[in-house]
């Protein structure tokens, strides 16, 4: 009788995964048909779209943001609820990838290769912003949970680790995320990506990227150990960003030299001067920036706190 029940349970775990196989596989195939057809819409009718419609569809975008909502939603079913984040973590994930989606799938690209002011509105939000509530979010593991199992070996391998460690280490996490920065707003370099729609979107990636594993190093809300680095080094960290931001900001701001000329190849969409929409962008780097480390800074204080209060509680019931 027991071997009996042995053997019914087993043919239904077979039937579960079978049917969530299957469910997954509609999934993915529905996500094609809506990937294909914008495709088709915006290449053949980009001037009739609105506003919140693709400028150029990117299948790389669409699928990033698609899979990380479909897997996190799909990983909050599969872990238990003790594992799971709070619905206010919940919510910063989705809104941070969705703002995402917003600055690099909508009409707003294409403002944002017209103007330098809101192409710098859009890199504030892929490397501050959108990567700030990603990170704020802390869902890997909800992400992790809710992708396919052929792809967890990827994750966990060592050349995947080896770079997670190499890009978030404290020596050299701040460096990359300040050199990227310059790096793409050099005016020379600067130029030839504007003009290079494959450049354009390397560069969209990486301070995307890059963006969600520095914040994500220094948003961790659990002490060291396990988190890489202490209350402390995370400070520092912010600091070392903050003073390299403010000067670029001030002397994009301050310049009386349209530095970046590409936007009157380009065509400028809205009745503003060079200098002007410089300045402006320069702007945004400046205090939004600085504004983004002060918000860090108090993230990181108010985890301190936590974690000092959690350790002594700890100790008083390990006394008790």
């Amino acid at each position: 009788m027991a071997r009996e029940v042995q053997i019914g349970n087993m043919a239904a775990m077979t039937l579960t995964r079978t049917t969530d196989a299957r469910r997954d596989w509609l999934a993915y195939g529905a996500l094609l048909a809506v990937g294909g057809a914008l495709y088709v819409i915006c290449r053949e009718f980009p001037a009739d779209l609105p506003f919140w419609m693709p400028w150029e569809f990117s299948w790389p975008d669409f699928l990033a943001t698609a899979l990380a909502l479909g897997w996190f939603f799909r990983g909050l079913r599969r872990l238990p609820a003790a594992e799971r984040p709070s619905h206010w973590r919940n919510a910063a994930f989705v809104a941070g990838v969705l703002a995402d989606y917003v600055v690099l799938q909508t009409h707003v690209d294409y403002y944002a290769q017209h103007m330098f002011f809101v192409h710098r509105w859009a890199h504030f939000v892929l490397h501050h912003t959108g990567a700030f509530l990603i990170a704020l979010g802390m869902s890997g593991p909800v992400v992790y949970a809710g992708m396919p199992d052929f792809l967890k070996p990827l994750v966990d391998s060592r050349p995947v680790k080896g770079a997670m460690d190499v890009m978030q280490h404290p020596a050299v996490a701040p460096v990359l995320f300040v050199c990227l920065l310059y790096f793409w707003l050099y005016p020379e370099i600067h130029t030839h990506v504007m003009l290079d729609r494959n450049l354009y979107d390397v560069m969209n990636w990486t301070m995307a990227l890059n963006g969600v594993l520095f914040w994500s190093l220094i948003l961790d809300s659990r002490p060291k150990p396990p988190a890489r680095l202490s209350s402390l080094m995370r400070a520092l960290l912010i600091i070392a960003i903050e003073l390299p931001q403010m000067i670029l900001g001030a002397i994009l701001s301050l310049s009386n030299v349209d530095l970046y000329p590409v936007y009157n190849i380009c065509g400028r969409v809205l009745d503003m001067t060079a200098l002007n929409d410089q300045h402006y962008g320069g702007l945004i780097i400046w205090l939004p920036g600085t504004m983004m480390s002060f918000a860090a800074m108090i993230v990181v204080l108010v985890v301190l706190r936590l974690n000092e209060e959690k350790a002594e509680m700890e100790r008083s019931h390990a006394g008790g």
